[in-house]
């Protein structure tokens, strides 16, 4: 873009209104008429804010993409262009709080409006949204003794960070003062469990529930699906899970994230004082927005303390119709037609974290009617519904998968969700329940949907059962989506796509795609939001022939195969050829085919 030579205003004053709309206006961004009308309005000048969020509050239509406004965000990068310093997008995940508050006091960052963002040997890196401002510059140098970088940031994220940063570091640091150096003495790993047993700061201190609040808020604000409290020998780790991937949050003191640790499992009902075997409960609490929210709470013993992993339940993201978690027609007709049957047994499988839960709460959700009852048996309940029924497991009173699924069946059920199959005699109730007239609803850790035949075979289930009760298997895996806002067409080869399909005889539908280049919306990953992909295998009459003790694996793959089954890596291909992931994701995600393959998939 050819920015016009407009004279910039005299040092070390504010940017004023006018000179930002005439500079606008002479770069193109904006109309003369649109300009002169704005500044005519004496409104605008009896605002403190800043010109930019004065101007982005207008949502004018950008000239250069009339499809798109002057958001703050692009009026930012065209302010640092147009002052000749670098843009900077302050991204909370890669800012070392502790570090960049030591440079200045919270006042002196409030008083100019600027705010370190990088620290590094010999230059400090400071964002700020007026770039002829610089009377701070000689000052901090000459104090700190180092280079300083200008950077232009948005000017609303600049003030959000400098509460946000301080008042977080200004409570670690409380928090950690309080220890009075209980680290100091560690050589051994008794010493460290003891350390963990017996730590010094109270969990309900005001700087560590500040601490605990503001890890929540986060995380609701960047979507994460779990935090992770993970402590090392002198600094714990928090990570987030975004979009199936974990992200370095912030590092904090070991002591201080015992305490956090000790105040979290209050929060869920835990016993604080047991911290030698694993424990699990959940909390309830309220986003910024207002919503409800449940955590699941997991705590495992680890050399250096209890390791916290904290699952997110958003009621709004765990309950959705059948095209949100990435259904296409066909595989919405299979699974209607299994779940829609009075009795018989239907399973989900996939690993740890591939949305199982969510396809059979969103699946028990529409088929409980007023005139329906669903009763669940779960381990541990993950969200908590009005409209079921639902009961968790508790090994140590001798309430298991199995003796809860009989509890049921004298509950008058039409339907029943078992969180999971895990050994023999879950199988053999679950298979009781719909010899009996009940419709049956479980899971399996399998990798494919034909391999759910072998694993009830190899539980010990016989081959006759199987075919009377089970009704069809549903494989799945989570895969993220492309940014929407980032979105680019790009060709797909024939060698990629024959690479990503063979064995299986698929022509490349499209010969068209799409990628994510990485915005500030994405945090330059390419990619937004997951959904699945799924495997549905219907047991036909044909199917179940060859269901036997002695059935062999790939022999059955290739007859369900043969009857219309449609693999996860076929499913995948033709997300990526209608543009909503990548190929990279796909072969990451799904497992490879096998087996020769002599027909193009119905």
């Amino acid at each position: 873009m050819a920015l016009a030579n407009v004279a910039a205003p005299a040092a070390d004053r504010p940017l004023r209104l006018e000179q930002v709309v005439a500079d606008l206006i002479a770069d193109s961004l904006l109309t003369k008429e649109t300009g002169d009308t704005f500044l005519n309005n004496r409104r605008a000048f009896q605002s403190s804010q800043h010109p930019l969020i004065l101007i982005a509050n207008q949502k004018w239509k950008d000239l250069r993409e009339p499809r798109k406004t002057l958001h703050l965000e692009s009026l930012t990068q065209w302010l640092a262009q147009k002052s000749s310093l670098d843009y900077f997008h302050i991204d909370p995940f890669k800012v070392d709080f502790a570090a960049v508050t030591k440079v200045m006091s919270n006042a002196y960052a409030e008083r100019y409006k600027i705010l370190p963002v990088a620290v590094k040997p010999g230059e400090v890196t400071i964002a700020t949204a007026e770039p002829y401002v610089r009377e701070w510059e000689a000052q901090l140098r000459q104090v700190l003794r180092q280079d300083i970088k200008r950077v232009i940031a948005n000017p609303v994220e600049i003030q959000s960070y400098i509460v946000e940063f301080y008042n977080l570091a200004r409570s670690v640091k409380t928090a950690s003062a309080q220890d009075k150096g209980a680290l100091s003495d560690i050589t051994n790993f008794e010493q460290l469990v003891q350390l963990g047993r017996s730590g010094k700061l109270d969990a309900n201190d005001q700087h560590i529930v500040h601490i605990c609040d503001w890890l929540f808020n986060y995380a609701f604000q960047e979507r994460a699906s779990d935090i992770h409290i993970e402590p090392r020998r002198d600094v714990g780790n928090v990570r987030f899970r975004i979009d199936g991937a974990l992200h370095q949050v912030y590092q904090i003191p070991t002591p201080v994230m015992a305490a956090m640790t000790s105040r979290i499992k209050i929060l869920g009902r835990m016993d604080v004082v047991e911290k030698r075997r694993p424990q699990d409960g959940r909390l309830k609490t309220v986003s910024p927005d207002g919503g409800e929210v449940e955590l699941r709470l997991s705590t495992m013993p680890t050399a250096f303390g209890e390791k916290l992993v904290m699952r997110i339940f958003d009621p709004e993201t765990l309950v959705k119709d059948y095209a949100d978690l990435g259904f296409g027609d066909e595989d919405e007709r299979k699974w209607k037609q299994m779940v829609s049957q009075p009795h018989g047994i239907v399973l989900v499988t996939g690993p740890t974290g591939s949305g199982k839960t969510t396809t059979l709460y969103s699946t028990l959700k529409s088929l409980a009617t007023p005139d329906v009852n669903v009763c669940t048996v779960e381990d541990p309940i993950e969200m908590v519904e009005g409209s079921f029924n639902q009961m968790q497991v508790q090994p140590v009173i001798n309430v298991t998968f199995a003796s809860g699924i009989r509890t049921l069946m004298r509950q008058d059920p039409d339907i029943i969700m078992v969180g999971e199959i895990r050994d023999l005699e879950t199988a053999e109730m679950a298979i009781q329940a719909a010899l009996t007239g009940h419709l049956v609803l479980s899971t399996l850790h399998t990798n494919d949907a034909p391999s759910a035949i072998s694993r009830l075979i190899d539980l010990g289930v016989p081959a006759y059962l199987i075919q009377s009760t089970l009704l069809g298997v549903m494989a799945q895996r989570l895969i993220r989506t492309i940014c929407p806002h980032c979105k680019q067409q790009v060709d797909l080869d024939d060698a990629t796509w024959d690479h990503l399909v063979t064995p299986w005889k698929a022509p490349n539908p499209k010969g068209k795609t799409a990628i994510g280049k990485g915005c500030l919306e994405c945090r330059l990953t390419g990619y937004a939001g997951r959904i699945g992909i799924y495997e549905t295998m219907v047991l036909t009459p044909q199917v179940k022939r060859h269901i036997t003790e002695q059935t062999d694996l790939e022999g059955f793959r290739q007859a369900a195969y043969q009857d219309g089954l449609k693999p996860l890596r076929i499913n995948g291909a033709m997300k990526i050829a209608a543009g909503l992931t990548t190929v990279e994701e796909i072969l990451k995600v799904a497992p490879p085919l096998s087996g020769e393959q002599r027909r193009t998939p119905r």
